[in-house]
């Protein structure tokens, strides 16, 4: 996949100066979060995971049950075992577009029907039961969607998202919420998703929100007794279990998780601010301010520059600054990825302006 092939982590951290393509909060150090336990014993843990975790991510969900809960190894594995569980070549998958690249490349992987229900600037990139419904088919055994949405930041009606539930419980489909953004920068104005439906699944980790994506530490929430099983055999036959480390250092952090969001909230809401007021005073890029989460996806005016591979080659090696272009979510290369909550202030202001200074120079 492009975003991970051309990923900071793969280019080199040391190669990029401005780093806007982050899609997460400032990462965090062991130091940050105090992790001590020195008698924890390295052994095998709870295949569902450590209990007082999931205990506290039930409290932190009202509606949410301990048992609902099973940890994984961040959500990617979570998306992985649900997509492969629940779809085969012979099934039908509707999927929103733009998205994370695992949401739509794991299926392709998998050789199902696909079909994309594409949000639109011109619709402030709002999802529509409507189109969901379009898009059915008999074949239909999955609906993926995510809110607080990767990478425009849309956040879903709750009429819709009730609309979208009633639609799955009458075709008995499932229903996909990626909802990792939930708990950052704005607030998602309905329950956890799984919680409204035993035909819904809810995904979540602290990597986006909270900054702690080297932990690998994410879950999955569903109210199929049923389902919740397939999905923990699923799970041991991939690893078993977590890893005992990251369950200590997700539980100690989430302990006082509140504090931390709250604080990192308030950068996140600062920097968005930043962001409107550069693109305020930037006639060349347009976007719609996002909703919820720590990206903008903003899009360079159609026609102003002929070659976008070299203008984002030159963005990188000449301006030190990275975004995610627009192929990193298959859509087309005016697009932009900007995230704003990863790098710290002075580095987010003057990696907007190195974007309009790579501008001037391309436009020539």
């Amino acid at each position: 996949m492009p975003i991970e092939a051309e990923s900071p982590e793969e280019r080199g951290y040391d190669t990029i100066k401005y780093n806007l393509s982050e899609s997460s909060v400032t990462d965090l150090t062991l130091a940050d979060i105090g992790l001590l336990n020195p008698g924890l014993q390295l052994a095998y843990t709870d295949h569902r995971g450590k209990l007082a975790l999931r205990q506290l991510l039930a409290a932190q969900y009202p509606g949410t049950d301990v048992a609902d809960v099973l940890l994984t190894c961040g959500a990617a594995a979570a998306l992985f075992m649900i997509n492969t569980l629940l779809l085969s070549a012979n099934d039908h998958l509707v999927v929103v577009r733009p998205n994370y690249a695992t949401n739509i490349e794991v299926p392709k992987a998998i050789g199902c029907a696909i079909s994309y229900v594409d949000l639109l600037p011109a619709t402030q990139w709002q999802l529509t039961a409507a189109a969901i419904e379009d898009a059915l088919t008999p074949a239909t055994k999955l609906i993926s969607i995510t809110s607080p949405h990767n990478p425009t930041g849309m956040v879903l009606d709750e009429a819709e998202l009730l609309k979208i539930i009633a639609l799955a419980e009458a075709r008995n489909i499932y229903l996909l919420v990626d909802e990792t953004y939930r708990d950052i920068c704005f607030k998602t104005p309905y329950p956890l998703a799984a919680t409204l439906s035993h035909k819904v699944i809810s995904i979540s980790s602290v990597s986006k929100a909270y900054g702690l994506p080297g932990i690998r530490m994410g879950w999955l929430i569903t109210k199929d007794a049923g389902l919740y099983q397939q999905l923990l055999c699923a799970k041991e036959m991939i690893h078993i279990t977590n890893s005992i480390l990251d369950e200590e250092a997700c539980c100690q952090f989430l302990q006082n998780g509140q504090a931390w969001q709250q604080r990192i909230n308030q950068k996140a809401q600062h920097h968005l601010q930043l962001v409107q007021q550069w693109l305020q005073a930037e006639p060349r890029i347009q976007a719609v301010m996002p909703a919820g989460g720590v990206v903008c996806f903003a899009a360079i005016r159609q026609g102003l520059i002929k070659d976008l591979p070299a203008f984002y080659d030159t963005l990188l090696t000449t301006y030190g600054t990275l975004v995610g272009p627009g192929h990193w979510f298959d859509m087309p290369m005016n697009y932009m990825r900007i995230g704003f909550a990863w790098p710290d202030t002075a580095s987010l202001q003057q990696g907007l302006l190195q974007i309009s200074a790579c501008l001037d120079e391309c436009i020539k």
